[in-house]
């Protein structure tokens, strides 16, 4: 089986690392390619979606990003311990229609000991934004490393 460092048990530094990694892959927004950092097995809730297994993690994906436009995220360490992160995350996006939206949530992660998520709980709350009210405006794709983060934002 492939490893995903790093590794748990994770230390401070390890854990803003995965978390990185997962925030670069998500705004790749490529459900193929962001399903490979978890378990065949995996277990999501994502607001009241619930997804087993990585067919089913690619599926909630594809939907997600087909409604989603222009999804820009933001995630941020909140705690960790052993082979489990605690995330804090923003993103903003728009629907078909251009109405903006900024979603704050919580992610708890649990990982197994090839550093694939195994489990991944996500409470989301959304809250409809006037487009000038957007904070991320870097091009599609991997947020810039000068980008604020979500403190620096006040977010």
């Amino acid at each position: 089986m492939a490893e995903r460092p790093p590794l748990p048990p994770f230390t401070r530094e390890t854990a803003i690392e995965k978390i990185r990694l997962a925030e670069d892959a998500w705004n790749t927004r490529d459900p193929e390619r962001v399903s490979l950092a978890y378990t065949t097995g995996t277990r999501w809730r994502n607001r009241a979606e619930f997804a087993t297994g990585r067919a089913e993690v690619v599926a909630l994906l594809r939907r997600k990003w087909a409604a989603e436009l222009d999804y820009r995220l933001i995630k941020e360490l909140w705690a960790f311990g052993g082979n489990r992160i605690a995330v804090r995350f923003a993103y903003e996006c728009h629907d078909d229609a251009g109405n903006w939206t900024r979603n704050y949530g919580n992610e708890n992660w649990e990982f197994d000991e090839h550093g694939l998520m195994a489990v991944r709980h996500a409470s989301i709350n959304t809250l409809p934004i006037a487009e000038a009210d957007r904070k991320y405006f870097w091009p599609l794709g991997r947020r810039p490393d000068d980008h604020p983060g979500l403190s620096d934002l006040g977010l």
